[in-house]
């Protein structure tokens, strides 16, 4: 095992995503973090924390996959990253863990499975029984949606 990249890996609904943790700054729980909501958004922004002094937007991923919102419970995080010298938070459902994952461990994701939900995923990786979706950070942040026509 040359060249092994470390992930953080969370759930976002059932599906185990991961992002090198390179990007992360910090992954926070909720507890005394209030969001608060921003009008006139996109719908994928819950809102805006105050995170030690700096105000810091945070994108539900839930939201940002087309899922369902789900009630905010006690296994919810928000990941901090830092992209293109602008700090993001993402919401999601919990983050279990630092996989570390063999570069031949990870393929790129099957054709079958692109369509404009999927174009966030970079690769697939087998870490022991499992398989986590891994996804380009940066790209769910520049990339703006159309706006939805009422």
């Amino acid at each position: 095992m040359d060249n092994v990249n470390q992930f953080i890996v969370f759930k976002v609904g059932r599906e185990e995503y991961a992002i090198p943790i390179l990007k992360v700054n910090e992954i926070i729980r909720l507890k005394g973090i209030e969001i608060t909501k921003v009008p006139n958004t996109q719908k994928y922004i819950t809102g805006i924390i105050n995170l030690r002094g700096e105000v810091i937007p945070v994108l539900d991923m839930r939201l940002r996959f087309h899922m369902p919102q789900k009630p905010l419970d006690d296994d919810h995080r928000i990941i901090i990253v830092t992209v293109k010298d602008k700090t993001i938070g993402f919401l999601v459902d919990s983050v279990s863990e630092v996989a570390h994952i063999a570069e031949e461990d990870i393929s790129d994701p099957p054709e079958e499975i692109y369509d404009i939900n999927t174009k966030y995923i970079v690769g697939v990786a087998k870490h022991k029984d499992r398989i986590f979706i891994i996804i380009d950070i940066d790209l769910i942040v520049e990339d703006r949606p159309e706006p939805e026509l009422l």
